[in-house]
């Protein structure tokens, strides 16, 4: 078992993709400390946001995977395949569900005044916008280019 950990603790694209993660959620904090005056730990955890944690994980991951296989591999095409598919499903699908669930809130809310109902709000910040993605995705590439190179000290 810990060969498993240590193993999975020394992996580099796992490592990195991680990173990539942990920085584009702690933009979200700072932008929302910076515009609010107040700090949220919510938005460490939550989707949605600027930027895209999902594209800055995948980009970080495919690029890893394209440092350490090779840009020619077939590891790092089917990286940037899986990539493309998270960066356009959270920025389309998770979007339209989030254009969705504000509708809904809105027709909610408007039932709830006219008549006794429960009132459930549902999660309106599902998706990303594609700027959203574009800077999660870009920055997810800044971020495994110098990993790769504190790793590599």
């Amino acid at each position: 078992m810990g060969a498993f950990f240590e193993g999975f603790l020394q992996n580099r694209v796992l490592i990195i993709a991680v990173v990539g993660w942990f920085t584009a959620q702690s933009f979200k904090v700072v932008t929302v400390l910076a515009s609010k005056k107040k700090f949220d730990f919510k938005y460490f955890v939550s989707a949605g946001g600027m930027p895209s944690s999902h594209a800055a994980f995948v980009m970080s991951m495919a690029v890893a995977v394209g440092l350490e296989a090779g840009w020619d591999s077939t590891l790092f095409g089917l990286a940037l395949a899986f990539a493309l598919i998270v960066m356009y499903d959270a920025s389309g699908v998770r979007q339209a569900a989030g254009k969705q669930a504000e509708v809904l809130n809105i027709i909610v809310e408007d039932m709830f005044k006219s008549h006794k109902i429960a009132e459930k709000r549902l999660k309106e910040l599902l998706g990303h916008t594609p700027f959203e993605v574009f800077a999660g995705g870009l920055l997810g590439i800044v971020v495994a280019l110098i990993m790769n190179q504190v790793l590599a000290l």
